[in-house]
């Protein structure tokens, strides 16, 4: 029933009629379940990993076979071309040239190697049209095998076989890490509006209280029972309640405002929130909490992705603008005619091989310069790297220590409130039969019921936003005991 009236929210079915009448609760789980739904975070995230995975897909596209069309439908050249008669002399006559040509071919990326191998076969059509001659030819490729291969060349490839998965993989952790994070911002959205809640019933309280208190007081100071002093402080809480009440109002429709525009409710809706009666209390080791960080989060995997690129531009460096070679060979078949029907008749093998050499005599030590830069930059990163992973576990050690101490902080602040508003009752009722007459005594009673009060919501608050830091900063749910993963269908 209460996914039913989440999802009734969700999709606006709110009739416009009398719906300002009604009262819609949530609790703090409906507010994370629309906020996983529809919240501007949550529609971000899905789409960055959505851009994440196709950019993976794009990359091992590149390792799978292409095949691809290569067409000049046609190639028409007419000129005034010199042309050597038999005599000797030279006579200037139109020449139209037409050429029609298409091939197929496939190829395939070789990773390890940087190289590629591909197969092709191709048909081209000549027409030559001198001073009205016509003299059509056909070269017809049937099959070409060939290979072509940079030697003493950077790789990129190989380097990005061990980047690219690595990447994926910390977008799928990072979309994790977005939906816990929007958990904490709507536990923060949330318990700023129950608190803004919990103020208004407490000035609406504390001014009827005051009422109450200063018609008594009057009556008593008629009979000269109470000071006019007295009497006068009781006036002035009553005005402060009054303006407590108005404070507390324009705070309270504030956070709604923040609360509906972060889950995305544009509808006139009445919002009232259940305050979370159950938590939840476990003692988390600190050391499987650091393993399960290192183990599940896109920090974890980020440490070693950016040593691995480190490590990548500094044999770009190396290799590039040093010794460089490419190797390409192609063996095939080939034949000409004249008419098609005999142009893959008896075809002749073709081969071809070619090795280019770029060798740098000087360059003023622009190669050695490049090299060291990108050594240096490789330990950069990784002290860089060493640090931050020892803030790692020391954040992770902190959060750990302060969520096991949550269950003791709930509990004193649960039972501060209710000793606050014990004697806050206890102290009203002593006045209003006589038996207190000291006003600044029972105003303090009923601040410190007031702070006692929202002291329990405050520590409420740390209490689940410290539950889901936790669950962020590890990718771990204690209470299952097992890893937070997420379908990877349903967000593409």
């Amino acid at each position: 029933m209460k996914k039913f009236l989440v999802l009734i929210l969700i999709s606006g079915m709110f009739f416009q009629a009398g719906a300002q009448e009604e009262i819609n609760r949530l609790s703090l789980n409906d507010v994370i379940y629309i906020a996983h739904q529809q919240s501007p975070d949550a529609l971000i995230a899905k789409h960055r990993f959505r851009r994440s995975y196709w950019e993976y897909k794009s990359y091992r596209a590149t390792y799978l076979p292409s095949l691809q069309f290569d067409g000049t439908v046609p190639n028409f050249n007419r000129s005034i071309d010199a042309v050597i008669q038999p005599d000797g002399n030279t006579e200037y006559k139109e020449r139209r040239f037409t050429e029609y040509s298409g091939s197929l071919s496939l190829n395939q990326r070789i990773g390890f190697t940087g190289g590629q191998v591909f197969l092709r076969s191709g048909l081209e059509r000549n027409v030559n049209i001198v001073s009205g001659n016509k003299d059509t030819s056909f070269l017809s490729t049937p099959v070409n095998i060939g290979y072509s291969q940079p030697i003493f060349q950077y790789n990129p490839y190989r380097w990005d076989k061990k980047i690219e998965p690595l990447k994926y993989e910390e977008a799928k952790r990072g979309y994790l890490e977005d939906k816990e994070d929007i958990s904490i911002k709507a536990t923060e959205y949330f318990f700023n509006l129950l608190l803004s809640q919990i103020e208004k019933e407490i000035a609406a309280k504390n001014l009827a209280n005051y009422d109450t208190l200063f018609h008594i007081a009057q009556g008593r100071y008629n009979l000269g029972k109470i000071a006019e002093n007295d009497l006068l402080q009781l006036e002035l809480n009553l005005l402060r309640a009054e303006a407590a009440v108005d404070n507390a109002q324009l705070e309270y429709e504030n956070n709604l405002f923040r609360l509906k525009s972060f889950l995305r409710i544009t509808e006139e809706v009445r919002i009232e929130l259940i305050p979370p009666t159950e938590t939840y209390h476990f003692d988390v080791d600190v050391t499987l909490a650091v393993v399960e960080a290192r183990n599940n989060t896109s920090d974890g995997l980020a440490f070693q992705r950016r040593l691995l690129e480190a490590e990548s531009q500094v044999n770009q460096a190396r290799m590039n603008g040093r010794f460089d070679a490419e190797l390409y060979a192609v063996f095939g078949l080939t034949q000409t005619a004249q008419e098609f029907d005999n142009v893959y008749q008896d075809p002749l093998d073709q081969q071809q091989v070619v090795v280019g050499l770029t060798i740098p005599i000087l360059d003023w030590g622009q190669a050695k310069g490049r090299i060291r830069m990108a050594e240096s930059n490789q330990e950069l990163v990784r002290t860089s790297v060493e640090q931050e992973r020892i803030d790692f576990d020391q954040n992770i050690f902190l959060q750990v220590m302060q969520f096991n101490m949550q269950e003791k902080q709930l509990y004193i602040a649960a039972k501060a409130d209710t000793v606050a508003q014990k004697r806050f009752d206890v102290t009203q009722r002593r006045y209003m039969i006589g038996k207190v007459n000291d006003v600044l005594e029972l105003n303090n009673a009923q601040i410190d019921n007031d702070n006692a009060r929202k002291g329990y919501y405050s520590a409420l608050k740390t209490y689940w936003n410290s539950f889901f830091q936790l669950r962020k900063l590890t990718l771990y749910d204690f209470m299952e005991d097992q890893r937070i993963e997420f379908d990877e269908n349903k967000i593409l």
